[in-house]
Formats: C-alpha cells, structure tokens, sequence
C-alpha cells in the first residue's frame, strides 16, 4: 500500500471539510436560515458558519465524519470555547445585538447522507 505525503493528506482533509461546510450551508438555507458569516475568524476563534433564522442566531460547527457519534465527539470543550469567544465578538458587532439570541449547533456531514442538524448541541 502506498502512503501519502504529509502536504497530500492535509490538503485533501482541508478539501474534504470546505466541501462539508458548503454541504452544510446548502442545508441550511433549505431550512429556512440566512448564512450571515462563513468561516468567520478571530484572534480568539474560528465559526464555521453564522446562520441566522429571525432573531435567532446559530453558530454553526460542521464535521465531516463517519458517524454521528464521531461528529458530535469530535468537538471538544476548548473548540467550544473559542467558538463562544468568537461568537461574542461577532454579536457585539451587530447593531440589534440586543434583541439577538444565540445558539450553538453542530452539523455533522456523513458519508453519503443528507446532513445532521443538532440544534443547541453545546
């Protein structure tokens, strides 16, 4: 069996996950949400995607995994942590921060399957 460079595999996990985030996107809008940010980045953390449906705001972690359990596991108490950090700097940027609530929610993009909305998943 060959193996792959070290460059080869991080350029296709990066491809694999920009092709779940606009996977989740697309899902997303079929659900009624408007995509307000995408791959939003801050000193302080990353959020995939800023969805916002009404007043409500979902950020928006996506895994592209086998499994559910996998996706779900696979975000980590530190991840969540920058997410909320980078959260709080998008909203206080939003001139009807007030009236905003939020939300954070995991999207996990599985093989061969129509994408996994977890709703309020931390």
């Amino acid at each position: 069996m060959k193996r792959e460079a070290p460059d080869r595999k991080r350029l296709k996990a990066l491809r694999r996950g920009a092709l779940a985030e606009y996977r989740a996107a697309a899902a997303l809008l079929l659900m009624g949400y408007r995509i307000v940010g995408f791959r939003y980045r801050t000193k302080l953390g990353e959020i995939d995607i800023i969805a916002r449906k009404g007043d409500l705001i979902a950020c928006v972690e996506v895994k592209a995994r086998a499994t559910l359990d996998q996706s779900v596991f696979a975000v980590s108490d530190l991840t969540q942590q920058r997410i909320r950090a980078a959260s709080d700097l998008w909203l206080a940027r939003q001139p009807d921060f007030a009236r905003l609530s939020v939300r954070y929610d995991i999207i996990a993009v599985l093989p061969w399957r129509w994408p996994r909305h977890l709703k309020d998943a931390f």
